[in-house]
C-alpha cells in the first residue's frame, strides 16, 4: 500500500499482480512503470527486475527500509548495483508507511579511470609469463615487482655484493635503487655505501623460490 499511495500521488493509476508483475503503474501515454517487491535485495529480485526490462525501462525494485549504519552501507552498495543494471531502487519505512527513493532507472555509463587502465596494462606487460592461477586463494600473487625482486635475489646469489647500477645494466631493472632502499620484503641489506647483498631472509627466499627463479 505505501508503494501504491506513493505512485498515485504522482498521478499514476496503480494495480497489483498484473501478469506476474507485483505492481504496475500507468500515467497518460507514458510507458508502464513496474515495481517488484521483496523482503530483501536478493539475486531473484535482481533477475526479476532485469526480466521486466524487456517490457519497459521504468523498473523499480522495492525492499523494506532497515535501521542503523549497516543498512545505510548496504543500501549504498545496492543503489550502485541497481544503477549499473539500469534499475530503480525504493525502500519502504513500514512503521511510517513512507517510500524512500534511492535511485531512478536510467542507462548507466561507467566512468573509466585512465590511471587504473594504464597500471593494469603496465603490470600485464611487465609480468614474465603467467605465474598465477585465476581466482587463487591463500597464495601470494606473483606480481611484476616481486619477479624483479626475485631476479635481483638470484643475481646476488650468483655474483655476491652488487651495486644498483649493475642491476640496471645487467637485468634492465630501472627501479632497482628504490627496490633496494625500500627493501619491502627484507631480503637485502647494505654492506657499505652503494653496495648491497642478501640478508638472511633473502638467502632463505632464494631457496624457497628457487623453482620460480628459474622461470624468470
Amino acid at each position: 500500500m505505501p508503494i501504491k499511495a506513493f505512485l498515485e500521488d504522482q498521478g499514476y493509476e496503480v494495480k497489483a499482480e498484473v501478469i506476474d508483475c507485483d505492481v504496475v503503474a500507468v500515467r497518460n501515454d507514458e510507458p508502464p512503470l513496474i515495481v517488484e517487491l521483496k523482503k530483501g535485495l536478493t539475486i531473484d529480485l535482481l533477475l526479476q527486475g532485469i526480466n521486466r526490462q524487456i517490457i519497459t525501462d521504468s523498473v523499480y525494485l522495492a525492499i523494506p527500509h532497515g535501521k542503523g549504519r549497516m543498512f545505510l552501507q548496504r543500501s549504498k552498495e545496492a543503489r550502485n548495483l541497481c544503477r549499473r543494471l539500469g534499475l530503480g531502487l525504493l525502500s519502504v519505512r513500514l512503521d511510517q508507511q513512507k517510500v524512500v527513493v534511492h535511485c531512478d532507472p536510467k542507462q548507466f555509463y561507467p566512468r573509466k579511470i585512465k590511471k587504473r587502465k594504464v597500471a593494469l596494462l603496465k603490470e600485464f606487460q611487465m609480468r614474465v609469463g603467467d605465474p598465477n592461477v585465476g581466482g587463487q586463494v591463500g597464495q601470494k600473487i606473483m606480481t611484476a615487482y616481486r619477479q624483479d625482486v626475485l631476479r635481483m635475489v638470484h643475481y646476488l646469489v650468483q655474483n655476491g655484493p652488487t651495486r644498483p647500477r649493475d642491476f640496471i645494466s645487467q637485468l634492465n631493472i630501472e627501479k632497482a635503487p628504490s627496490i633496494l632502499q625500500q627493501d619491502y620484503y627484507g631480503w637485502f641489506f647494505r654492506i657499505e655505501r652503494g653496495v648491497y647483498n642478501l640478508s638472511e631472509m633473502g638467502i632463505k627466499a632464494s631457496k624457497e623460490y628457487a623453482h620460480t627463479i628459474k622461470t624468470l
